[in-house]
This record gives C-alpha cells, sequence and structure tokens, in this order.
C-alpha cells in the first residue's frame, strides 16, 4: 500500500475535528479510551484540534474481561493529554440485561459481545448529551471496510476522524503524534471476550489486510487480478466481508414512495 505524509494527513483532520465543530452547536468531545490504538490516536488528534479542557475521556471496561494493562494504558493516555476521564465499570448493566431477558445465553458469543459495545455507546451518549457535546469514534478504514465493528454500537458515532486511513496507517500516524509505543505494538483486540483478537477474528494480518483492501478498494481491481498476488482464499473472504457488510455503513434503507 502507498505511504502518506503524516503531517499532511495529522493537518488534514485536525482540520476536519474543527470545521465539525464549528458547523454544530457541540461544544466540546467524548471519546471512550480502550487502552488501543485507535482511540489512543483519535483522542491525540481530538484535543490537537479543539485543547484539553473540551475532550472527555471514558474507560468502559467489564469485570473479568477488560485487562489491567489495557485499563492502564487508557489511564496514561488521559494523563498524558491531560484531559478529564472516568472509569465506569459496566458489569452491573450487562447483568441487568441477562436478568431480564428470557432467552438470554452465556454461551451466544456474538450477540453478547454487540451488547457489550452497544452499552458502550449508550453511556457516551448518555455524556454527550448531558454537556452538549459529540460521540468521536475510534474505528479505521479497514475496520470499516470490512464491516469489522458493531452497528450501534462501536459504529454509533458523530464524527469518525481515522476512518478514512487503513490500520497499517494508524500505527504510523500514532508514532508520528507520539502515541507510546507499547500501545502502538499490542495486539489489536475489541475486547468483547477473553483472548478474542481483531486478526484471529478476521483470519488475516492488518498488514496483508490492508494490502489487499487497497488493491480491491482504492485502486479498483478485479478480484481475479489481486489474487494474482495474495492467497486466493483470503482475497475471497475479504471481499465477502466487504459485499455482506455494506448496511453497516450506510443509513437505513426505506422504501421510495
Amino acid at each position: 500500500m502507498e505511504n502518506i505524509n503524516y503531517q499532511e494527513t495529522k493537518e488534514q483532520i485536525v482540520k476536519f475535528i474543527r470545521s465539525s465543530f464549528q458547523n454544530s452547536a457541540a461544544t466540546g468531545a467524548v471519546i471512550g479510551l480502550s487502552g488501543g490504538i485507535d482511540s489512543a490516536l483519535t483522542a491525540y488528534l481530538t484535543v490537537e484540534a479543539l485543547g484539553k479542557d473540551k475532550v472527555l475521556g471514558l474507560m468502559l471496561p467489564e469485570k473479568g474481561i477488560s485487562t489491567k494493562e489495557d485499563i492502564d494504558d487508557a489511564l496514561e493516555i488521559g494523563k498524558i493529554l491531560g484531559i478529564d476521564y472516568n472509569i465506569i465499570e459496566i458489569s452491573h448493566i450487562l447483568s441487568s440485561f441477562s436478568s431480564v431477558i428470557p432467552v438470554f445465553s452465556s454461551n451466544a458469543k456474538t450477540a453478547n459481545g454487540n451488547l457489550k459495545a452497544r452499552t458502550r455507546m449508550c453511556i457516551l451518549y448518555y455524556h454527550a448529551n448531558l454537556m452538549n457535546r459529540m460521540v468521536m469514534g475510534t474505528g479505521n478504514k479497514t475496520e470499516l471496510l470490512l464491516g469489522y465493528f458493531t452497528k450501534y454500537g462501536d459504529g454509533g458515532v458523530d464524527l469518525d476522524p481515522i476512518g478514512d486511513i487503513y490500520k497499517t496507517q494508524v500505527r504510523g500516524l500514532s508514532r508520528y503524534m507520539g502515541v507510546p509505543l507499547r500501545i502502538i505494538e499490542k495486539t489489536p483486540t475489541a475486547g468483547l471476550w477473553p483472548g478474542q483478537t481483531d486478526e484471529s477474528e478476521l483470519g488475516v494480518s492488518y498488514e496483508m489486510a490492508d494490502r489487499i483492501l487497497t488493491m480491491l478498494v482504492d485502486k479498483k481491481r478485479t478480484i481475479s487480478e489481486v489474487k494474482n498476488k495474495f492467497p486466493p482464499e483470503i482475497v475471497d473472504k475479504l471481499a465477502e466481508r466487504i459485499s455482506s457488510s455494506g448496511h453497516k455503513r450506510m443509513m437505513p434503507q426505506c422504501v421510495e414512495i
């Protein structure tokens, strides 16, 4: 994939954030800090654009699932940037769902994982509504293209500053902006169940996925052309994910009358 100019990319994103807020009635931003690279970079960019006094970081761990390392890293980002931040543990909220949903199953991994993401979205928006702020998304281009996010969960946001840069470019921009190296080098995970990692779920490394997506999406190469350069089964899997997740990237459809 092609390299990007990190200074220019930073300036573009910062300008986008500033103009978006100038065109709204919002007075600040709310960001969910997971301890991962995407939310860290988004926080850095948002503080650069708006100033630390207009950014609130919320850490929303789940007891027994969120690791101490992730919580500590999220806390460090808040302290480095000098923003206000709070920790809200969500286990009790999730327990209330399991106690009232008759068909609730602890084995429904995907449904329960999505429920966690949507619970976090509700908490972020509660604070945003109270404070007249906007919720900042932390999804990158790789995740968005592959539908690797929860609809109305981590996909439920007002702005997505890093939504047009691939995961490998997120790493490069994070290095450029001084995000702590251990956060940049951590194994990516959504933290929705024990042992979950992004790349094991996707079945491909982010490096390979980004190179394939660049050819398919940016360079408009055919699937057959891309298969000549990468494992055909991986190309087919990613192309299918792009196709089947299209509804996640669109507003709800309605019939034209």
